[in-house]
């Protein structure tokens, strides 16, 4: 158990009602996971209010509640503590809880639009392979060193965060890659993280339901590398137009990576096929399984971030060439009938752009490409139209279909996207609502040597529909479609 006084060291704390020398013996925000002794961390939701389950999280057997706004009727034995911010103070109070554990081993953290769930997993493997002991905070999965557990959101709440970097400490973690999302930075969730280093990938369109502005998108991304401390190092992506406003107030060592301008780090991709990329680094030729230019950002960062950790160069690159793609990413298929199935992530204007030109920069031109996409429902609407001209405008075929419509009527989501199809190009465009249909309608009009590329889920198992999770997997789903193929 620890002091309350000792978990709150560094909180902005504007008043006191009752004892702070008594004992916790945890902490929650959420009033369901109260227990006796525990701290309850009254958050404001964009949903629900933590104030409003007070009474319920002392019925549950809280000693303290943390919260922004002190409660009128306040009960004697408990004590109260009134924070400036609620975000803040529930990540400050779960590091202090945990002993600080960020600050007992290697911690990075990658931030960008696209690229970040790819160079964290990707590190994760490079200094698996290095024989050190590592763990990774994913969107795809959380590892402490050999174990895993599933992940639920790109950057989870700070609680957790702390809990799964203490367990990697107490396992003698010595490196550890983090995806920092625009919603964990906004929402304080990396607050009283010891970084030593942060990595920029990219950005663009892509959570304006959230942030509202791309301006301000930007600048929540830029906070998170304002706050690096002076020991750190901020690795930027210079071919990105935002590269450098993401280093203007950062106290870190700046650095960068590149393919066309000048930096730190630069690469020069020599040549591009299905089934891998062979580039040049520093002068040395280096065949990698990735394929695609924007692989190619992501590798470099990975190169960037393993020798600014001091690994042996030639040891990196020769790790480089063993690395497998990341699940959902650029993942691929290939029928009896040479039909190549593509399934990946690609859920923005630019990654679904990215994506489509690697497909279209490998093959020959005789091959048609059939994509199939959607776009999430209660996100940013804006995004369809986008998606939807960038489908239709570089594909031979696009078939627009289900993604998560969660809570939206998916046929909505779908009129929204068509929107975006230009005249020319209506006449090789579908609309297949059920994404089951969708993937059997693309296969069925794929010949031998055709592509289909289905984007938008990646390593998801399921489709979120009216607040249901039911199992859903486009990798399955393209598998089954090829065996039906050859059955038939």
């Amino acid at each position: 158990m620890k002091l309350l006084k000792d978990i709150l060291y560094r909180v902005s704390v504007n008043g006191v009602f009752g004892d702070t020398n008594i004992p916790v013996s945890g902490i929650a925000f959420d009033s369901r996971k109260v227990e006796k002794g525990m701290v309850f961390v009254a958050q404001r939701g964009f949903i629900v209010d933590g104030h409003d389950y007070i009474d319920v999280a002392l019925k549950s057997g809280a000693t303290v509640i943390l919260c922004e706004d002190m409660p009128v009727s306040r009960k004697e034995n408990i004590t109260y503590v009134q924070v400036e911010n609620a975000n803040t103070a529930l990540a400050i109070v779960s590091s202090n809880f945990y002993d600080n554990p960020s600050s007992k081993l290697q911690l990075i953290g990658v931030t960008g639009t696209n690229g970040k769930t790819t160079i964290a997993s990707l590190l994760y493997q490079l200094f698996k392979k290095a024989d050190k002991k590592v763990g990774l905070l994913s969107t795809v999965k959380i590892m402490i060193d050999t174990i895993e557990y599933p992940a639920t959101h790109t950057t989870p709440d700070s609680l957790a965060i702390n809990k799964y970097i203490n367990e990697m400490v107490a396992s003698g973690v010595e490196y550890c890659f983090m995806e920092v999302s625009s919603h964990g930075i906004h929402q304080k969730r990396t607050e009283g993280l010891d970084f030593v280093g942060g990595v920029f990938t990219n950005l663009s369109h892509d959570h304006l339901d959230y942030h509202k502005t791309f301006a301000e998108y930007r600048d929540v991304k830029k906070v998170f590398f304002d706050s690096l401390p002076k020991k750190a190092f901020a690795l930027t992506n210079a071919d990105d137009k935002n590269g450098n406003i993401m280093l203007q107030n950062t106290r870190a060592k700046k650095r960068s990576y590149a393919l066309k301008t000048y930096a730190d780090y630069k690469a020069k991709v020599i040549e591009k096929r299905l089934a891998g990329t062979l580039i040049n680094y520093n002068g040395i030729e280096v065949w990698t399984k990735l394929i695609g230019v924007f692989n190619i950002y992501n590798l470099l960062a990975i190169i960037s971030v393993a020798d600014l950790l001091g690994l042996e160069k030639l040891e990196v690159l020769r790790i480089v060439s063993e690395l497998e793609s990341v699940s959902g990413r650029f993942e691929y298929v290939v029928s009896d009938e040479n039909v190549t199935g593509i399934v990946d992530y690609a859920h923005t204007p630019d990654a679904l752009k990215n994506v489509i030109q690697t497909i279209n920069d490998i093959r020959t031109g005789n091959e048609k490409l059939i994509t199939v996409v959607g776009c999430g429902g209660d996100r940013d609407t804006s995004k369809r139209p986008k998606m939807a001209h960038i489908a239709s405008q570089l594909s031979n075929q696009a078939i627009f279909t289900s993604d998560n419509p969660r809570s939206e009527d998916p046929q909505h989501i779908l009129d929204q996207m068509e929107e975006g199809v230009a005249s020319e190009n209506y006449k090789k465009t579908l609309t297949v609502l059920d994404r089951k249909q969708a993937i059997k309608t693309a296969c069925r009009l794929s010949e031998p040597g055709d592509i289909v590329l289905i984007a938008g889920k990646g390593h998801e198992t399921y489709q979120e529909i009216n607040g249901v999770r039911n199992h859903f997997s486009d990798l399955e789903e393209i598998e089954n479609c090829f065996k039906q193929l050859k059955d038939s």
